[in-house]
Protein backbone atom coordinates (compact mmCIF):
# COMPACT_ATOMS: atom_id res chain seq x y z
CA UNK A 1 0.00 0.00 0.00
CA UNK A 2 1.42 3.27 -0.74
CA UNK A 3 1.78 5.86 1.52
CA UNK A 4 -0.50 8.38 -0.31
CA UNK A 5 -3.38 5.82 -0.26
CA UNK A 6 -6.43 6.86 0.96
CA UNK A 7 -8.04 4.33 2.70
CA UNK A 8 -11.71 3.57 2.82
CA UNK A 9 -12.42 4.80 6.58
CA UNK A 10 -10.71 8.22 5.82
CA UNK A 11 -13.18 8.52 3.22
CA UNK A 12 -15.93 7.64 5.20
CA UNK A 13 -15.15 10.44 8.30
CA UNK A 14 -14.28 13.22 5.79
CA UNK A 15 -18.02 12.65 4.44
CA UNK A 16 -19.36 12.12 7.62
CA UNK A 17 -17.66 15.34 8.98
CA UNK A 18 -17.64 17.93 6.12
CA UNK A 19 -17.46 20.98 8.57
CA UNK A 20 -13.97 19.69 9.52
CA UNK A 21 -12.65 20.62 6.12
CA UNK A 22 -10.03 23.65 6.54
CA UNK A 23 -8.90 25.81 4.04
CA UNK A 24 -6.14 27.21 2.98
CA UNK A 25 -2.83 28.43 0.95
CA UNK A 26 0.67 26.76 0.48
CA UNK A 27 3.00 29.04 1.74
CA UNK A 28 5.95 26.17 1.50
CA UNK A 29 6.51 22.53 -0.78
CA UNK A 30 9.02 20.41 -0.18
CA UNK A 31 9.31 16.68 -0.70
CA UNK A 32 7.86 15.08 2.00
CA UNK A 33 5.79 18.50 3.51
CA UNK A 34 4.09 21.01 3.03
CA UNK A 35 3.57 24.32 5.45
CA UNK A 36 0.36 25.51 4.82
CA UNK A 37 -1.41 28.85 6.02
CA UNK A 38 -5.22 28.13 7.01
CA UNK A 39 -7.74 30.98 6.60
CA UNK A 40 -8.34 31.20 10.51
CA UNK A 41 -4.84 32.40 10.62
CA UNK A 42 -3.21 29.03 12.02
CA UNK A 43 0.08 27.78 9.99
CA UNK A 44 0.55 24.41 9.99
CA UNK A 45 3.19 21.92 8.63
CA UNK A 46 1.93 18.97 6.92
CA UNK A 47 3.73 15.62 6.13
CA UNK A 48 2.31 14.37 3.07
CA UNK A 49 4.22 12.21 0.40
CA UNK A 50 5.41 13.71 -3.14
CA UNK A 51 4.28 17.16 -1.72
CA UNK A 52 5.86 19.33 -3.92
CA UNK A 53 4.16 17.48 -6.60
CA UNK A 54 0.97 17.94 -5.12
CA UNK A 55 0.69 21.69 -4.35
CA UNK A 56 3.00 24.39 -5.33
CA UNK A 57 3.54 27.55 -3.14
CA UNK A 58 0.05 30.15 -3.84
CA UNK A 59 -2.08 26.58 -4.42
CA UNK A 60 -5.43 26.39 -2.60
CA UNK A 61 -5.44 23.52 -0.66
CA UNK A 62 -8.06 21.87 1.80
CA UNK A 63 -7.28 19.91 5.05
CA UNK A 64 -8.91 17.20 6.99
CA UNK A 65 -7.36 16.71 10.26
CA UNK A 66 -9.62 13.68 11.43
CA UNK A 67 -9.14 12.07 8.85
CA UNK A 68 -5.77 13.15 8.16
CA UNK A 69 -6.62 14.29 4.39
CA UNK A 70 -5.48 16.77 2.15
CA UNK A 71 -7.61 17.88 -0.75
CA UNK A 72 -5.42 19.68 -3.28
CA UNK A 73 -6.36 20.54 -7.27
CA UNK A 74 -8.47 17.34 -7.48
CA UNK A 75 -6.81 15.10 -5.90
CA UNK A 76 -6.94 13.75 -2.03
CA UNK A 77 -4.10 11.92 -0.32
CA UNK A 78 -3.21 11.20 3.17
CA UNK A 79 -1.64 14.49 4.98
CA UNK A 80 -0.79 14.11 8.87
CA UNK A 81 0.43 17.21 11.15
CA UNK A 82 4.14 17.37 11.23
Amino acid sequence: MSRTTVLPIQRVMADANPAAWRDGIVVEAHEAHLVVAFLDGAVTRLRVADADAIASVGAPVAHHPVAELLSAGGVRTTARAA
